[in-house]
């Protein structure tokens, strides 16, 4: 996505949201009906809009918003099936196992040609085990049922591909899916702009004028029949006109999108590629990481690499494609997913045949006479994190050429697997300021590291990203959270490993791991403790950890945070969720965040508790109240351990 240098009719409305918020403002603003079951990373999504539901929300039509949740998701897809084509504007929200269900509906949809949007949170098969978090393996698994599949990187571009998704969806008669990678963008907290509900009323037409029922008495017609030998054929070969149109409403709907928003999207994205002789190409969060890194790649090295995004899987960008890179000696295409039993997985075999159609000469196809070298690879599947290292990695790979990995692997040990360098490069931007957090599922401290984002976003200003890191089984288990924010976007996806706060929630993270690993010299270390005094908090430490923290020069505070909600909530289900929230108070003592912008005390509690107020306000003025004592405290009750006082340079 780039923006416009002109301000636009419709710029968007600041916000911080993750993925799944985001489709779902968009969705309950514009549809009419959701019919979805809940399945692990797109849950979230049916769950928002279950509540605009249950709270009487209109569409910007004055539609009421209906949700049905049936017993599965092949039902989900049924119940979609029989409600677009009673001429209602549908919605689903599905991934992995759930979205492979439906595979049968699927087909069916797009045969009557019934315009919906299901927005998908892509999550890795169950294969050799079971994993909910991102991998394409489930949407490649039904790109053969006729539908429309677009890719976004980040919260931002999971909206508004939402609304293109949906307005192409209608002019084509063909059902879309939108896509955005499972728990790394559906449940990261980015700051975005919100398209307007006018923009949304001006970009699409009312579902009334956009939509016919297929079921009307008045008018009918036969659809979804039985047919023989003598009209199959016929009736399945003529839908190729709806196909054939579906790349120009697709581009026409991107330039429209950007007249009135600023934003522009293309079928695919290109970065640098003028004078490249590599390129990266590939879908997903993982995009906006690759063109850091060549960013610092070309900063350091005389090697001129590009990346090329891709938006549009289908309809099929071929002939864009080979425009792109036709003029490189090594593409390298990275996949969240590994399909072993086939010569390469399915963005590079489709690379391949659009070669192969522009080397023989197909009209459509820009006129090429030599193939560029194309390498392959799988990597970030079940979320593995995909870091600047893995790509630093992928363009010494391409450097190789023919020699090199032509199917490679990122990230683990294997045999084909790309070793990344000693040194990797360092993304972070000016400005830039990072936290990690070790806590416990359920300890509110997730809920709390959005809040903080929404803080640092509205409070100061600042670009955020905000995201969690947890198992299956997530409650009672430990999980990380990771904050991360700067003057300009942040456009690294990746496990942060270089930090300047580190917030110890649970302190047996020091019995499988060293948590001050990353931490920069003169950084923070937060620590929840049951000890008031200073020597207590020390001691309690690990030598090691002791040993490490003089040689940073880290400055060390510590809270009973337990207590403090043990204290404050009225409900003892809340004293565990309100721990969390006494790290806000905590991040703001303790970062330079506050002071870098000129904020006292007084004007920066007063901005918290609006944006308390935003996440807890539903709940009552006491739930805020409470929550708001919480932050207070741990503001004001938070001790520093003088680690430069002579009574703690012995280390006992």
């Amino acid at each position: 996505m780039s923006t416009a240098t002109l301000k636009p009719p419709f710029p968007g409305t600041s916000a911080t949201r993750d993925g799944s918020e985001a489709v779902v403002w968009v969705e309950t603003q514009a549809s009419t009906g959701a019919a979805s079951y809940p399945i692990t990373p797109s849950s979230s999504m049916g769950a928002g809009y279950q509540v605009a539901v249950a709270n009487g929300k209109t569409n910007l039509w004055g539609d009421k918003l209906v949700f049905l949740e049936p017993e599965s998701e092949h039902s989900a897809a049924s119940v979609c099936e029989g409600y677009a084509a009673a001429g209602g504007r549908v919605v689903n929200f599905t991934s992995g196992q759930g979205l492979i269900l439906m595979k049968e509906v699927l087909y069916t949809i797009a045969g009557k040609r019934l315009p919906m949007v299901y927005n998908i949170g892509a999550r890795a098969m169950t294969v050799q085990s079971l994993n909910v978090h991102a991998g394409h393996d489930d949407v490649m698994g039904v790109a053969d049922c006729g539908w429309g599949m677009i890719f976004g990187c980040n919260a931002q571009e999971a909206a508004d591909l939402c609304l293109i998704s949906r307005r192409t969806a209608e002019e084509s008669h063909t059902p879309f899916f939108n896509v955005q990678d499972g728990f790394l963008t559906t449940h990261t907290v980015e700051d975005m702009l919100l398209p307007e509900p006018e923009l949304i009323k001006t970009f699409l037409k009312s579902p009334k004028d956009a939509l016919v029922s297929l079921i009307d008495p008045d008018n009918p017609l036969m659809s979804g029949t039985v047919q023989n030998q003598d009209a199959y054929m016929r009736g399945k070969v003529a839908q190729r006109a709806y196909y054939a149109q579906i790349k120009d409403n697709l581009k026409a709907n991107f330039d429209e999108f950007y007249r009135l928003t600023g934003r522009k999207y293309n079928l695919i994205e290109t970065y640098r590629m003028e004078d490249a002789k590599y390129a990266i190409v590939g879908m997903g969060s993982y995009m906006e990481t690759a063109r850091a890194t060549i960013d610092a790649i070309r900063r350091n090295s005389d090697v001129k690499v590009g990346v090329v995004t891709v938006r549009s899987y289908r309809p099929f960008p071929g002939p864009e494609l080979v425009e792109a890179l036709k003029d490189v000696e090594v593409i390298s295409v990275l996949e969240r997913m590994d399909d072993s039993a086939a010569p390469e997985n399915p963005l590079a075999r489709d690379i391949k045949a659009a070669f192969a159609d522009a080397i023989w000469g197909h009209n459509e196809y820009p006129a090429i006479d030599r193939i560029p070298i194309l390498q392959h690879g799988s990597g970030g599947l079940g979320s593995f994190d995909v870091r600047a290292g893995d790509f630093q990695a992928i363009v010494k790979n391409m450097e190789r050429g023919k020699e090199g990995t032509i199917r490679y692997c990122i990230g683990i040990r294997h045999d084909d697997a790309l070793t990344p360098p000693k040194e990797e490069v360092d993304l972070r931007t000016e400005g830039y300021f990072a936290m990690r957090g070790y806590s416990i599922g359920g300890y509110g401290s997730i809920t709390t590291n959005k809040i903080i984002a929404s803080m640092c976003a509205d409070l100061f200003g600042l670009s955020v990203q905000a995201y969690p890191k947890y198992g299956a089984e997530k409650k009672g288990m430990p999980t990380m959270y990771f904050l991360a924010v700067s003057n300009s976007h942040i456009e690294s996806h990746q496990e942060l490993k270089l930090v300047d706060f580190v917030a110890i929630n649970d302190i047996n993270v020091f019995h499988s791991g060293n948590p001050l690993t990353g931490l920069s010299d003169g950084g923070a270390v937060f620590l929840q403790t049951k000890y008031t005094s200073p020597e207590e908090i020390w001691k309690a430490l690990p030598a090691s950890a002791r040993e490490e923290m003089k040689r940073k020069q880290v400055r060390l505070f510590g809270l009973d945070a337990t207590k403090i909600a043990r204290d404050i909530a009225r409900n003892p289900d809340l004293i565990h969720r309100m721990q969390g929230i006494v790290l806000l108070g905590i991040f703001l003592k303790v970062t330079p965040l506050a002071k870098e912008k000129g904020l006292d005390e007084e004007h920066v509690l007063s901005g918290v508790e609006d944006i308390v107020r935003k996440y807890f306000g539903k709940r009552g003025e006491q739930a805020v109240e409470d929550n708001m004592t919480c932050i207070r405290k741990g503001y004001q009750d938070v001790i520093e351990v003088p680690l430069n006082s002579p009574d703690f340079q012995g280390g006992e």
